[in-house]
């Protein structure tokens, strides 16, 4: 199947007599024939869905259908993106170990990898996406075991060069993790490019509606957790029996360690009905986007024609820096525009107040248009002087561009301008 069949048809298939939509199965718990059914579960728990903090039904349809469209082997659906980034290292770090991560990131991942992590004593190694290969083979250690980027960077939209840090990654037999939230699946396959794990803040494009809160984790099947560095995937786990998942599930290691080991203790593990609602949003991803790009590309190239902007990034446009690797990774630049207002943070300000259509919250990827201003709002604490420090711009905003007429979001631009 095409990924426009795949939406609407992958997951859930009934059968004769069953519902064509599939249903929510609102239940906790699962009745077992007998204490011996159930115990044999509790010895290879793969076998049969028993509680749903970690399995349920619906939710595992969901995970089904973001795999095939992904193209990984198995995929686990997490109640926040941020506890799948989370999920992602834990489930390869442990204290004591390091991983590396582009400085191009979401702020709310720096905070949780620089900061929460090494609380734990697992330290993040920031690097810069642009970085030669030998600046960042420098920045490897005896004791790193991941690299993690983003496709398309939130809100810098720097274009992430999979291939590159693939290699990069697999020259010191690690794997390289890629948050494909911007692109989706639709506008870019990692797997394509070498990467070994993708994961999703399903919150954003997925679901597209601002409905729930969601991520989820996708496993590509590809690298090798034999290789040596990685001694819990091929030494018995006694929390489980003694299994050795490289030995017992083989490709699929990396993503039922996860669910055995990490969403059985964490719990971080989505309701049915969130399932239900985000399976919704995948019904409609393949259209949505399309969509979301085209009226994007038309809103950056308005922007790049008025006095009072001084910067347009979107790599659709020809003049984006990352334009070339747009080219080579992306169906796609996702509906995300940020820019540059002349006269800083008052008049990003100004200008946000004055939109008529457009929504200022603090969300993204939504079908209706919303707006951020970092430096009054998430990051609001800072003086300017600290901004530029931070590598924000007092006057950036990202414009979130939704599935309004885009003659109607250009007109509220062009009216707020005015106003300056």
């Amino acid at each position: 199947m095409r990924d426009e069949t795949k939406c609407l048809h992958a997951g859930y298939t009934p059968k004769n007599k069953e519902p064509r939509v599939m249903p929510i199965y609102q239940s906790t718990t699962y009745v077992f024939d007998s204490t011996e059914d159930l115990g044999k579960v509790f010895d290879e728990p793969t076998q049969a869905v028993i509680y749903s903090r970690f399995a349920n039904p619906t939710v595992m349809a969901v995970e089904a259908k973001i795999a095939e469209l992904e193209g990984g082997i198995g995929a686990m659906c997490t109640s926040s993106g941020q506890a799948a980034s989370l999920m992602s290292i834990l489930n390869i770090c442990k204290a004591g170990d390091s991983f590396i991560c582009t400085s191009q990131i979401y702020g709310g991942t720096v905070n949780l990898f620089m900061f929460t992590l090494k609380k734990l004593g697992i330290e993040c190694i920031p690097v810069d996406c642009f970085a030669d290969d030998e600046t960042i083979r420098k920045a490897f250690k005896p004791n790193t075991k991941a690299v993690f980027g983003e496709t398309l960077a939130n809100p810098a939209l720097t274009v992430f060069d999979i291939e590159r840090f693939a290699r990069l990654a697999h020259e010191h037999n690690v794997p390289l993790i890629v948050d494909n939230t911007f692109a989706t699946p639709i506008h870019c396959k990692p797997f394509e490019f070498g990467a070994d794990i993708v994961i999703h803040s399903t919150s954003k494009y997925m679901d597209g509606h601002a409905l729930q809160i969601g991520g989820v984790i996708v496993d590509s099947g590809n690298f090798n957790w034999a290789n040596g560095n990685f001694p819990e995937f091929t030494e018995p786990d006694e929390s489980y029996h003694g299994i050795s998942y490289v030995e017992t599930y083989g490709k699929a290691a990396y993503i039922v360690k996860a669910r055995m080991q990490l969403m059985r203790d964490f719990g971080a593990y989505p309701a049915a009905h969130s399932a239900f609602l985000l399976n919704l949003g995948l019904e409609t991803l393949a259209l949505r986007m399309k969509q979301y790009c085209e009226n994007a590309l038309k809103v950056a190239e308005y922007f790049k024609t008025c006095d009072m902007i001084e910067e347009v990034i979107y790599p659709g446009l020809k003049s984006d820096r990352c334009y070339d690797l747009a080219q080579k990774y992306l169906k796609g630049c996702s509906g995300v525009v940020s820019l540059v207002i002349k006269g800083g943070k008052d008049n990003a300000m100004k200008f946000m107040d004055n939109l008529k259509l457009a929504s200022n919250e603090v969300h993204v990827a939504d079908i209706r248009t919303c707006v951020l201003h970092p430096a009054s709002e998430t990051h609001r604490q800072l003086t300017d002087e600290q901004l530029v420090a931070a590598g924000i711009n007092p006057g950036l905003i990202r414009f979130s561009v939704g599935l309004e007429n885009v003659e109607d979001i250009i007109a509220d631009i062009e009216q707020s301008l005015a106003t300056l």
